[in-house]
C-alpha cells in the first residue's frame, strides 16, 4: 500500500500524521486521507480539486505532473510526499 506523507511544516497548521492507503492514482490516495482528515483538503485542494500553487506533490521522488484531476498512478510501495512550496528572491 502506498504511503502519503506530509511536512512538518504543513503539520503546524493542522494535524498530519503519514498514512497508508489503498490507491491507484494520487487523487484515490488523497482522497483516502481527506476521508479520515476532512479538514486537511483545504490546505493542499483548491476548490475544484486541483492541488493549490502553494503545495507541492511527488510521487516516488518525481513532481506531480497531473496537478488538476491528479491522474498520476501511484505504484503500492510508492511515497506520496505533499509539500508547502518554497519561494522568494
Amino acid at each position: 500500500m502506498p504511503t502519503v506523507a506530509f511536512t512538518h511544516t504543513l503539520q503546524r497548521h493542522i494535524q498530519a500524521p503519514p498514512q497508508r492507503v489503498e490507491a491507484e492514482t494520487v487523487a484515490a490516495a488523497l482522497r483516502s486521507v481527506f476521508d479520515t482528515n476532512p479538514g486537511l483538503r483545504g490546505y493542499i485542494l483548491e476548490d475544484d480539486g486541483s492541488v493549490r500553487k502553494h503545495i507541492a506533490v511527488w510521487v516516488a521522488g518525481l513532481p506531480l505532473r497531473d496537478r488538476d484531476t491528479l491522474s498520476d498512478p501511484v505504484g503500492p510501495d510508492d511515497e506520496v510526499y505533499v509539500m508547502q512550496a518554497l519561494s522568494g528572491g
